[in-house]
């Protein structure tokens, strides 16, 4: 199988998922308003609460996902979780209230398998060494189609409220019709295993994972990792319209700007300078920015600001496909599924606390006679928890010299 062939395929799948995703970020505020009639700081509870939801089921089912990748190949998977999330934009679109809406979010969560196989797919197809640099052109990919989709989100939405969930609906179902054609099958037979339930849970699935050499410490950074960057997800568009009265196309525009800083890093930059420096001092850099990039939004009240933290907070993202590499290299080929469920799990987890960390962090600090007022809060939150993460991942340095 000619390699290039299926990153390409691979890559075009992560993108049109992106653009799904990213079409009903700048909406979702207006939506879960015009469903519960209350004002945004408390739309923004719901909208963490909507985000939980999602992340409990992907915490708790991203292993089985993972194992069931591992027995019985990524496709199948893959084109499963493409059907489900077609399903869910559809729910969302025609929810007549936030219970079903809510409904939607968990059974959506249950199969959220795309970026984890979509990752396993490129381990099965890549040298050890060539890694890192592939699982950057998964993730600029989404962030290129995530850079797209609140643009044209926005706009969509000056039409209808709707009209951006039915839009993501259309992506997914032509991708899942897309990749049933052409999508190759990446797993060699050989390098197959039985389906065991006692590992296709959380943590029977981390204590197989977690006894690889390395591999406990790395999962912690990713973890931390994750929990602060979910920040912008959870409260960016709450947080730019109430700290600078932006709307939902200006939103729509400052995450596109982020989105591409962040495909044109991650495609461009992780190769070369992990092939120069090495996976984890570019792993510490993108920590190292993105505490400066924490620091300023949590204090800034400056517009000009805001669209410079959104470029380097895209590039900050190299950390990611750095982690990543550093983990698959320590595992075995037929444990690749496992390990990419585990850290959808880890990600999930991280996305359980995060969103209501940080919108709890936002509400307290922005409701109207709030005696602190700061809706940068959640910024300065994420910048102690990636400080956390870069303290351990020196002392993994120290420990392992991998």
């Amino acid at each position: 199988m000619s390699r290039r062939l299926p990153i390409l395929f691979i890559t075009i799948t992560v993108l049109i998922d992106g653009i799904g995703i990213g079409l009903i970020f700048p909406v979702m505020p207006s939506l879960i308003r015009e469903l519960t009639g209350r004002a945004l700081a408390d739309a923004a509870l719901w909208g963490g609460v909507l985000a939980t939801g999602f992340a409990v089921m992907q915490f708790l089912f991203g292993p089985l996902v993972g194992n069931l990748s591992d027995r019985f190949g990524r496709k199948p998977v893959l084109l499963t979780a493409l059907g489900v999330m077609m399903l869910d934009y559809l729910v969302m679109a025609l929810a007549p209230t936030i219970w079903l809406l809510l409904l939607g979010r968990l059974v959506a969560g249950i199969t959220a398998a795309t970026p984890g196989t979509a990752a396993a797919f490129m381990a099965d197809i890549s040298a050890p060494e060539d890694r890192a640099r592939n699982f950057g052109y998964v993730h600029a990919a989404f962030g290129v189609g995530f850079a797209l989709g609140p643009m044209v989100g926005g706009f969509l939405a000056g039409v209808d409220t709707r009209a951006p969930f039915f839009a993501a609906a259309a992506m997914a179902g032509a991708n899942m019709l897309f990749g049933l054609i052409v999508m190759p099958e990446s797993l060699a037979p050989e390098n197959r295993r039985s389906f065991q339930w006692r590992r296709a849970n959380p943590f029977g699935a981390f204590r197989a994972i977690g006894e690889l050499k390395g591999l406990a410490g790395l999962l912690t950074v990713f973890g931390l990792y994750e929990l602060a960057y979910f920040v912008y997800p959870a409260i960016w568009a709450f947080f730019t319209e109430e700290r600078f009265g932006f709307d939902t196309a200006t939103i729509g525009m400052t995450l596109f700007t982020f989105g591409v800083s962040m495909g044109l890093a991650q495609a461009l930059l992780v190769g070369p300078l992990v092939n120069r420096f090495g996976p984890y001092r570019v792993a510490m850099a993108g920590i190292f920015l993105d505490s400066v990039v924490f620091l300023t939004l949590g204090l800034t009240s400056l517009v000009p600001l805001v669209w410079i933290m959104s470029i380097l907070s895209g590039i900050s993202a190299i950390s990611i496909p750095a982690l990543q590499g550093m983990m698959s290299r320590a595992t075995p080929d037929n444990q690749q599924g496992e390990l990419q469920g585990v850290t959808s799990s880890i990600a999930a987890l991280a996305t359980i606390f995060s969103p209501l960390l940080m919108t709890e962090t936002f509400a307290i600090f922005s409701r109207p006679g709030t005696a602190h007022y700061l809706p940068g809060a959640p910024f300065l939150l994420s910048l102690a928890i990636v400080m956390i993460g870069g303290v351990i991942l020196w002392r993994w340095r120290q420990l392992h010299r991998i």
